[in-house]
């Protein structure tokens, strides 16, 4: 296709082997160009599958393509993207955006400098089922407060125990983007952190204050050993209580619907998303918050 967007990959992770990639090759408006990693055998190997190029440098990488999509540690990103969107590249960001607010601000200043598309890789958001359970409250209104439990073992165990930043960030930053997102979206802007604690196997216990009087509670933990991984949300207030139904779409499912939205904003010019770098932004200063109010 003559208008198929060229992306250009950074990372060759298990995220990056099993969602990006497929993913961006397989979609009809995006072609898997080039790849570029630490490792360059592992580039090379991604890079193979899908008939791309080894970018041997980020220089070139970022040259070579229309888009560039990062999936690598948190303060990484935040560097590398924010190289590509000075170059005015199109951006396909992981969560949590960056390491710390000023560096998100820096990422997002420069998206909105030079007027680019940008999505946040927020998996549930692009879910069927959260879809019309967000489509559902909105209609209804009236919800005064909410919950989630993020509950597993996936830092005991698994392809994602050897990832460093995980480990060493734990929940907070790798599932609490997607917690607070969802509760966000549900309940309103939230504005504050109202308490926050931390125990030793990583359960985090936070109280969340939102822009119109709503208030919600997040349990998030990847330290315990709970199999299958226990998502629950659910919100409550003058329409009764509303419950989540447990996932059913895969993570790549969710991952070309993304593609879908990303591939429309780019053809339109209208580059301004729920889950676009300014949302980013936000989910950073949560949080930041968050870490914050711990005693």
């Amino acid at each position: 296709m003559d208008d198929q967007l060229r992306v250009g990959l950074i990372g060759a992770g298990p995220w990056a082997t099993t969602v990006h990639a497929p993913g961006l090759a397989d979609h009809p408006g995006t072609r898997l160009a080039s790849v570029w990693a630490r490792r360059r055998d592992a580039a090379a190997e991604l890079a193979g599958r899908y008939g791309a190029e080894v970018a041997d440098d980020l220089d070139r990488l970022i040259d070579q393509v229309d888009v560039v999509a990062v999936a690598a540690p948190p303060s990484v990103q935040a560097e590398l993207a924010l190289r590509a969107a000075q170059a005015g590249k199109h951006l396909l960001l992981e969560k949590p955006m960056a390491g710390t607010v000023e560096e998100a601000r820096r990422l997002a200043g420069a998206v909105a400098d030079h007027d680019l598309a940008s999505l946040l890789m927020l998996t549930l958001r692009f879910s069927p089922e959260v879809v019309d359970w967000l489509a559902e409250l909105g209609k209804l209104g009236g919800w005064t407060g909410g919950s989630v439990q993020w509950l597993s073992g996936a830092l005991l165990g698994g392809k994602y125990a050897g990832s460093l930043w995980r480990q060493d960030q734990g929940a907070l930053m790798d599932v609490g983007p997607h917690a607070f997102d969802l509760l966000d979206a549900a309940l309103g802007p939230i504005t504050e952190v109202l308490a926050a604690h931390r125990a030793d196997n990583d359960l985090w216990h936070l109280i969340l204050g939102h822009g119109d009087g709503a208030t919600s509670t997040a349990t998030l933990s990847m330290r315990l050993p709970t199999q299958p991984t226990v998502v629950e949300f659910s919100v409550y207030g003058s329409h009764g209580h509303r419950a989540l139904a447990a996932r059913q779409t895969p993570a790549q499912q969710a991952y070309t619907a993304m593609l879908d939205d990303f591939v429309a904003m780019v053809h339109s010019g209208r580059h301004s998303h729920p889950c676009d770098a300014q949302r980013g932004l936000h989910l950073q200063q949560i949080l930041d918050q968050a870490l914050r109010k711990l005693p």
